[in-house]
């Protein structure tokens, strides 16, 4: 493999730029209009205009993505997160054009990326799945007897997405119906089929994932757990590994799992297997993701080891380079995901200009990062600008390093999600480990993230007053 082309933007763009490099791999990146300024772009060794500022015209043209890889004889893609990371028929595409794609087959993607499917293919390998519907369903009448049957509260869930869109609690009976039109509707619009099913709502769960990693020979090893319980809109805002409430013996069977849900559908490459974990410590599988994560980081960082690069050489045929028994969990990483959104307003998107962008540096601090001062916030896409990553030998000490990393990033000009990062790493529950995917519901406010900045305010106010009187006692000494 000697050029890969990224079929991505942004940090993870780079991010894989970074080990592509590193191992003498040339590397090429696609950008849209809005993207040509981006840092992506200027850290490839050829960089291709792929289209027009809305993804639909630019990072999901499969074809055009592919013909442009032909025409430079592109060796590889990889496709990074997002996007045509978990496109079956690009994968495909790719296969068929004699370019590798640095992910699973195109089988494996089709099977995990319906949840029925997913839940059929793991059915034979006896791993625990939350009470639901064997088949997708969008006959409302059918569906309410199901879920009468199952018990309310019950969770509807779109067959063929993910991202929180077409999810949808039920407490009652009477609210059903409703919720179920909105649940259609809205998976629908997001993925062209509005097929949903029907499972028992886990009330206080837990979201941990665990990293796999599969290599062409049959080799499969599971690189622990991630806590990804802090969420808004049903999408992961902090993460951390490992996570505070795994004892050895669920870490390994959760573990195993995972294993056994790769060989269900004879996985090749980097997958993440999500499962809920209730009050009760029972786990459930939930949901494979076929790609890399945003979140993996943490995992590199407590395993020592790089994720883009075992990806890229189990894709060039290699051998996996590590073993079950070679791996060890070391230490705890912690990751904020910097969103230009605003906290203060329903974590509503903050289009706008990075006036000021300075990101913090420093021993045991990382940060994944896909823009620079002076650049203007698309609208087009994700709007995260980087991940903070903090690591420490303890949970303590990630955390408290994630408040001063915090502290020391300097952004002005747009709202971002760094307040709320500091509320969270502050909050007792947080720091107790005592804590499930309701967090942001339960103790996130507006009014509590501005109360604090107002005792903040307050607190150095009275220390600066306190420095002015010390500096008159001075003056008055001097004077005399």
């Amino acid at each position: 493999m000697k050029k890969l082309l990224i079929a991505n933007r942004g940090e993870i763009a780079l991010r894989i730029m970074q080990t592509a490099k590193k191992m003498g791999i040339k590397t090429v990146a696609i950008f849209s209009t809005a993207d040509r300024n981006a840092p992506h772009v200027r850290f490839a060794d050829e960089a291709v205009l792929i289209g027009e500022a809305p993804s639909n015209q630019s990072y999901l043209l499969g074809d055009k993505i592919i013909d442009v890889a032909k025409k430079l004889g592109v060796d590889a893609i990889h496709p990074g997160y997002g996007f045509l990371s978990e496109n079956a028929n690009f994968a495909e595409a790719c296969e068929k054009n004699n370019i590798i794609f640095i992910g699973p087959k195109s089988k494996a993607i089709k099977m995990m990326g319906s949840k029925l499917a997913a839940k059929e293919a793991v059915k034979a390998y006896d791993i625990p799945m939350v009470p639901g519907t064997k088949d997708a369903i969008t006959d409302i009448t059918e569906a309410k007897i199901i879920a009468k049957e199952i018990g309310f509260p019950i969770l509807i869930k779109a067959s063929a997405g993910g991202g929180g869109k077409g999810m949808r609690v039920v407490e009652k009976e009477a609210e059903f119906e409703s919720q179920m039109n909105r649940a259609i509707s809205e998976a629908t619009s997001a993925f062209g089929d509005g097929a949903v099913f029907i499972e028992k709502y886990v009330s206080s769960p837990r979201h941990i994932e665990i990293q796999i990693m599969a290599d062409m020979h049959g080799n499969v090893v599971h690189l622990f757990e991630r806590e990804c319980s802090i969420q808004r809109r049903h999408q992961k805002v902090i993460e951390e590994a490992p996570s505070s409430v795994l004892t050895s013996e669920l870490r390994n069977k959760m573990g195993e799992a995972a294993i056994k849900v790769a060989k269900s559908c004879d996985y090749i490459g980097a997958g993440t297997v999500e499962f809920l974990l209730d009050e009760n410590h029972n786990f459930y599988f939930l949901e494979m993701n076929t790609r890399l994560q945003v979140e993996h980081p943490v995992t590199e960082l407590i395993t020592n080891t790089d994720l883009v690069e075992l990806q890229i050489r189990v894709a060039r045929g290699e051998i996996l380079s590590i073993t079950q028994e070679s791996l060890k969990i070391n230490g705890h990483a912690l990751e904020l995901r910097v969103y230009a959104e605003d906290p203060l307003n329903n974590f509503l998107p903050s289009v706008g200009n990075l006036e000021v962008y300075k990101i913090p540096v420093g021993k045991n601090i990382r940060v994944d990062n896909g823009f620079e001062e002076g650049m203007d916030i698309p609208i087009y896409y994700d709007p995260m600008l980087s991940k903070l990553i903090t690591y420490g030998n303890t949970r303590e000490e990630a955390i408290e390093l994630m408040i001063t990393a915090i502290q020391n990033y300097q952004i002005e000009g747009i709202q971002t999600t760094l307040p709320f990062g500091t509320f969270v790493c502050e909050h007792k529950a947080f720091r107790s480990g005592n804590f499930d995917t309701h967090f942001v519901k339960k103790h996130y406010s507006p009014e509590a993230l501005q109360n604090k900045h107002q005792e903040e305010a307050k607190i150095a106010a009275l220390i600066a007053l306190k420095q002015y009187f010390e500096d008159q006692k001075l003056v008055r000494i001097a004077v005399k």
